[in-house]
Order: C-alpha cells, then structure tokens, then sequence
C-alpha cells in the first residue's frame, strides 16, 4: 500500500508540474506576468500557511533568513516573473523543454559554488542540454519576440536551478517541504509592490484567468511541493527525479488538449537534446563497476539502501 500511495503521489506532482505551463498561458491573458506572479505566490502561501501547523512545519532560525531571502528571490519570485514573461511568447509545451533543463545547470552551479565533483557526464550533460535549450531559443526564426521571450525561459531555468544548489545547506537542518514553504513566504513577500497592480488586474480579469491563477497557486504550487515532499522521502532521490523526465512530455500533451499547441519539430528536436542532456548528467556508474573500483566485493555491500 505505502509503494501505491508512493507512486501516486510520484504520478500527481508530474501531473500538477506539467499542468502549470498551459495554465500560466489561460491566467497571463488577464493578469500580466508580474500580476500572475504575485497571486500565484500569494494564493500558495496562504494555503500553505493553513496547513504548515498540520504538517508541522517549524519556525526557521533567524541566523537562516538571509539564505531563505535568496532562495526565495531565486526559486520563487525570479523564477515566476521569467517564465510567465517568457509564456507571453513561446508557447506552453515548449516552454516546458527549456525549463526541463534545470538539473543540468543545478549541477554546474554545485560543482562552481558548493565544491562538488565536476565529472566528464556532467560537463558532456551540461553542454547538451544547454545546447538543446539554445536550439528551442533560435527556432523562432525572425520572430525577434520568440527568441527573447525563450532567453527568459531559460534564464528562469537558471534562476529555479540556483534554488536547487542553493537550499542544500538549508536541507541539513530541515525538511524539503519546510525549505520549500519558507522560500515561497519569501518569494510572496519580495514580490509585496506589485501586489496592488495585481489587484486592479483581478476586478477585471476574465473568471478562466483567475480561476488558472487560483489553479496554479493552489494545486501545482502547495500541492505539489506537499506531493513531492511525501514521495521523496519514501524514494531514494535517483527514483524520485527520473520521473520529472516526464513533466514536458505531460505538459506537451496537456497543452495540446487544452490549448491546442502543436510544437514545431525543431522545437520538439531541442527538446530531446535538452533531456538527453539532463540524462547524461543524472548518469551513475552501475554499482557493481563501483564496488569493484573500491577494491570492495560486490557481495559484501548490501545492495538496497533506504532513504
């Protein structure tokens, strides 16, 4: 029973994630890139302010809050201002390919700044990925609108990956749905100045744009941190984040039924390369080459480990 709740847990953050693109797209045509931003934030801080006391969320140390400041002017306000900025022009799914290489520049980022190895696979990885990315940002073609407005995808993609790296101090002394509530305050609280724009906006937005913006607050946001928080701490890590490889193929598919978005092939080519990438990165040695490098029997290692 624990391995099916497991796995859906797994299964609805995949859902919810991929789902966020096209809804960004229905909520920007009401609210503005930097109107969605704040609401979205705003509405998934309240509902995870409602339920932090029934998951226990503690009270971070005040020697933290610079660390969470920037976390969550990273993860959370850059992060939303970039992407829904960047959904003006390029579209849903495709937007999606870009962001879908976050774990190849979380890995750069770790080995520059938190001294981690930097290996062949994460160099090769990087550089693929990065590619990828970049091909999706020319295939606009003249479209001089497209190409920035992919640029700021990615640059989103670089803002959600110094998240990554750089709440991992933060990981040793609490848990990820904590960080994650405590990066998301921060984030709504930075973003405070556009909140009375955000207000006009919301008197006259279309009700399908609130109710998006609402969505996107509500369920992909808090939800999916909640969901992932449960799935991650009964999967090891590598389990956990493979099955993120399918969040731009979910997400290409929702915004095919929902909007009616058909990727370019080019596109959907940068894609494959930007995921072969982040593949190449996440690449471990099997474990019994490992052992056998450390001079340890394969046989005298347990060969599970629980996480």
């Amino acid at each position: 029973m624990k391995l099916d709740r497991t796995s859906l847990a797994l299964a609805a953050t995949v859902l919810l994630w991929a789902s966020a693109f096209p809804a960004i797209r229905v909520a920007l045509d009401g609210y503005g890139a930097g109107g969605l931003s704040f609401v979205r934030l705003a509405v998934a801080s309240l509902a995870l302010a409602v339920v932090a006391p029934l998951l226990k969320v503690r009270h971070p140390r005040g020697r933290d809050l610079p660390r969470i400041v920037l976390v969550g002017a990273s993860g959370m306000s850059a992060y939303q201002l970039l992407l829904n900025w960047g959904e003006i022009h390029v579209p849903a799914g495709t937007a999606s390919l870009i962001v879908a290489v976050v774990p190849a520049i979380s890995a750069l980022l770790a080995a520059a700044f938190l001294g981690e190895r930097l290996t062949l696979a994460v160099v090769a990885g990087s550089a693929v990925a990065l590619g990828g990315a970049a091909l999706i940002a020319v295939a606009g073609g003249g479209d001089t609108r497209y190409t920035v407005a992919a640029w700021a995808v990615l640059a989103a993609a670089v803002a959600q990956a110094g998240y990554h790296f750089a709440i991992k101090p933060l990981l040793r002394r609490y848990t990820g749905l904590e960080v994650a509530c405590y990066a998301m305050w921060a984030g709504t609280v930075l973003l405070l100045p556009l909140a009375p724009g955000a207000v006009r906006t919301a008197l006259s937005a279309p009700a399908d744009a609130t109710l998006a913006a609402v969505y996107l607050g509500v369920l992909p946001s808090a939800a999916g941190f909640v969901v992932w928080g449960y799935a991650v701490a009964r999967l090891t890590v590598t389990a956990a984040t493979a099955a993120l490889y399918l969040v731009p193929v979910v997400a290409l598919a929702v915004a095919g039924v929902w909007l009616g978005e058909r990727p370019r092939p080019v596109e959907l080519l940068g894609g494959l390369i930007g995921i072969a990438g982040v593949a190449l990165v996440n690449r471990r040695p099997r474990p019994e080459r490992a052992r056998t490098a450390a001079g340890t029997s394969p046989r005298a290692v347990p060969t599970r480990r629980r996480s």
